[in-house]
């Protein structure tokens, strides 16, 4: 216990899933937590995203490891909004030691409009550059930046246009690009922080147990021979996307490695790309 203890952490998309899972892991190891999330649907995301009432649940749910939260309800789109709110939690925290750009949409489907690509580029992408951009001022050395890209990005720039890897769709390519965006973004942000001192890490997870992975969009990638897959159907074919024979990882797998990345016992890790894969990158 206490491996991040005093810090403050900014964790976007905090309300629930892998954001949650971060908040309340560095909250139980001593970090106060500031937590941001929209709170509301996004277009052509065919998925429900998180409500208030998910971000009032997580702010509890922090609070009762006996740290302090401040949750606010932020789109990572809106850059002014985003800065204000900042502003004012580092105001009331007194400090900001940690950022962990978690906030990310997926939307699928073979038949959708442009708006799809653009809105999963622009929350995926431009809203981690939003989120690190406004918190730059407030992040002095020893301070650390971790952002979460996609081992399912990483495959599909590697096999290519057409090869059928990775999300469908104009919302599948723009969550894909964007998350290969975010892994060359992080490592050239890396580089210009290094002689600050401030450690910028990228972090790759394959399938996570979260919402985003479970919707019927989601299935019916893995079982495009079925018109409504469901679950169970999924679950035959999750296996194939990893090189050892698990359907997916669980929030806690991400969280171990934002706590190691955001405490001082990888005070000298900058740079690093993370994949926690269960193999996939190795198979394909």
């Amino acid at each position: 216990m206490g491996r991040v203890q005093d810090k403050v952490v900014l964790v976007t998309g905090a309300a629930r899933g892998q954001g949650r899972s971060h908040a309340v892991r560095l909250a139980e190891e001593g970090a106060d937590v500031i937590m941001f999330d929209v709170c509301h649907d996004i277009e052509h995301n065919d998925y429900p995203l998180a409500g208030e009432h998910d971000l009032d649940d997580a702010r509890r749910e922090v609070e009762k490891t006996g740290r302090r939260a401040i949750a606010a309800q932020v789109d990572v789109r809106d850059r002014a909004a985003l800065e204000a709110a900042l502003a004012s939690a580092v105001a009331d925290a007194g400090k900001l030691d940690v950022v962990v750009a978690n906030a990310g949409i997926c939307p699928l489907g073979a038949d959708q409009p442009i708006g799809a690509f653009t809105n999963a580029f622009d929350v995926d992408f431009v809203g981690v550059v939003n989120t690190l951009h406004v918190a730059l001022p407030h992040l002095t050395a020893g301070a650390s930046i971790v952002t979460v890209g996609s081992v399912a990005g990483l495959l599909a720039e590697k096999a290519g246009p057409g090869s059928g890897m990775g999300p469908n769709g104009a919302g599948g390519a723009g969550y894909n690009v964007a998350k290969q965006f975010i892994d060359r973004y992080t490592m050239a942000l890396a580089a210009q922080l290094a002689p600050l001192s401030i450690r910028v890490n990228v972090i790759h997870p394959t399938n996570v147990n979260t919402p985003m992975l479970h919707n019927e969009p989601m299935y019916k990638m893995f079982r495009p021979d079925l018109e409504h897959p469901g679950l169970d159907d999924a679950l035959l074919t999750f296996p194939m996307m990893q090189g050892m024979p698990i359907p997916f990882i669980e929030p806690d797998d991400v969280s171990h490695a934002v706590c190691y990345l955001a405490s001082d016992e990888s005070r000298y890790v900058t740079g690093l790309q993370l994949k926690i894969d269960a193999g996939a990158c190795l198979k394909f």
